[in-house]
């Protein structure tokens, strides 16, 4: 029997990976999926940038956000964020946090992001907008206490997708692959409603359109076809680069400072040629006198 648990830690790196190659999430953010046996554990690669993340770095975490087996490994801070959607919302296998540069603009002006179009309307609505002063008064921003990850989970809702107040946006999903899926439309659906708001007038789809829309193009055949070209994408990504992208990079070897060796002393320099006198340039009066006779 093929082991699920393997398989789902692969395609948790591959959705970290996409993510990074489409622009989403860059040095920072994270993906996470539910364990396929244990509904109270998640999966969530250890601190590190989602494009660098292997199949190693995948963990298990319980539901407190601590990992299921100790270790010195270092770990996201906003661990938080997941366990408590988890926790809230049993029917949420897949969540993704991210800073995409396309709707933070959203965040920071607290506009509502509204579907615009059909692949948009996967984003679900409404989307809700989180602030942490509402609650906490000024923090860091950055959710990483236990009851922040609450007051976030509960401005989620029953929603898919949730503005987080001049820091980002969370994403959560029925699966890893509707994860992706969503996460990359709704930024689509951001710089769409940008570019249309520039043009003067923005008009959302309607309530019908984005349950229908949302409907089709999240069965399974669009998002296996959608996932096959970003996984092509980032396997020309790799070959482009020579996979140099997930290469660690090595700090370079200090060497002792050494002090610098003596030099030789150096010779006077030579006048140029045209300074110095022909040698033939001379005659005394003797010699004329010689060569006259």
């Amino acid at each position: 029997m093929p082991d699920k648990l393997a398989a789902l830690r692969q395609e948790l790196t591959l959705a970290n990976r996409i993510l990074a190659n489409e622009g989403i999430l860059d040095a920072f953010g994270h993906v996470s999926v539910r364990h396929p046996d244990d509904p109270g554990r998640f999966l969530l690669s250890r601190h590190r940038a989602p494009e660098l993340v292997e199949v190693s770095d995948i963990l298990e975490f319980t539901l407190d956000a601590e990992p299921a087996k100790p270790t010195n490994l270092r770990l996201y801070g906003e661990r938080v964020i997941h366990s408590e959607i988890y926790a809230a919302r049993p029917d949420v296998i897949a969540v993704c946090h991210h800073h995409a540069p396309a709707v933070l603009p959203y965040c920071v002006a607290k506009k509502p992001l509204v579907p615009v179009y059909h692949m948009g309307a996967t984003m679900g609505w409404p989307v809700p907008y989180w602030d942490a002063r509402d609650d906490f008064g000024d923090t860091s921003l950055l959710v990483t206490r236990p009851q922040e990850g609450r007051s976030l989970a509960r401005a989620l809702a029953k929603s898919w997708s949730v503005l987080m107040g001049r820091h980002g946006a969370t994403v959560a999903a029925t699966s890893l692959r509707e994860l992706v899926f969503r996460t990359i439309y709704t930024n689509k659906n951001a710089e769409m409603q940008t570019q249309a708001h520039l043009l003067g007038h923005v008009e959302r789809l309607s309530d019908k359109e984005i349950e229908l829309a949302s409907a089709y193009n999240l069965r399974p055949g669009p998002m296996e076809r959608a996932w096959d070209y970003w996984v092509r994408q980032l396997e020309k990504m790799d070959a482009a680069t020579g996979g140099a992208a997930r290469r660690p990079v090595s700090k370079p070897v200090s060497k002792p400072v050494s002090k610098p060796a003596s030099k030789p002393a150096s010779k006077p320099a030579s006048k140029p040629a045209w300074k110095k006198p022909a040698k033939h340039a001379k005659t005394s009066r003797a010699g004329k006198r010689k060569a006259k006779r």
